[in-house]
């Protein structure tokens, strides 16, 4: 999101045809979830990206597919901090370099409903296809420090104290981890 002076865009066009593209949140949490499966193919993760983020499918050869989906993630849905997902020529998504994950948006998914009920009373449920995907992000992020979610995430992101006197509290912390621990099978975007 850049300033909140600037209007948040959905359209983009291509060869001239003005696309609307929908950004409602659970719209581009429906794309992260195809991206991040392995069973579909990078060059299947193309078109199916196009269609949920456009709503059709676009009669183009595969390389011009794939320049328009880079865009539309570019400028719609990744942050400029987040690592780039990128393709090559063949279609083929390119490996990510690894990082540690301190949340995941479907296993947290319960988290983060209540905690955006508690910090800014909107119900998620009821903003499907409303809510934007960028000021999802941001809300998201900005969440209070006292809401459910951004306790988990402080358990998990947590160093162990170091001492004899912290033993006790090693092993309550070591416990937190395990109760609150991120199956490994999944990541964030």
């Amino acid at each position: 999101m850049g300033s909140i002076f600037d209007s948040l865009e959905t359209e983009i066009i291509i060869d001239g045809v003005t696309y609307e593209v929908d950004m409602s949140f659970d719209n581009v949490l429906e794309l992260i979830e195809v991206l991040e499966n392995p069973k579909v193919d990078d060059v299947k993760k193309v078109y199916i990206g196009i269609l949920i983020l456009l709503g059709k499918e676009l009669q183009l050869q595969i390389d011009e597919q794939m320049k328009v989906f880079e865009v539309l993630l570019k400028e719609f849905v990744q942050d400029e901090n987040q690592q780039k997902i990128q393709f090559d020529l063949e279609g083929n998504q390119m490996p990510l370099p690894k990082q540690e994950i301190s949340y995941d948006l479907r296993q947290d998914a319960s988290y983060i409903y209540t905690s955006f009920v508690q910090a800014y009373g909107i119900d998620l449920y009821e903003q499907r296809g409303k809510l934007d995907w960028r000021k999802f992000k941001q809300l998201l992020r900005d969440l209070p420090d006292d809401t459910k979610f951004k306790q988990v995430i402080d358990i998990r992101t947590r160093p162990f104290p170091k001492g004899k006197h912290a033993v006790d509290e090693r092993k309550r912390l070591k416990e937190m981890k395990r109760v609150y621990a991120l199956s490994s099978d999944n990541g964030e975007l």
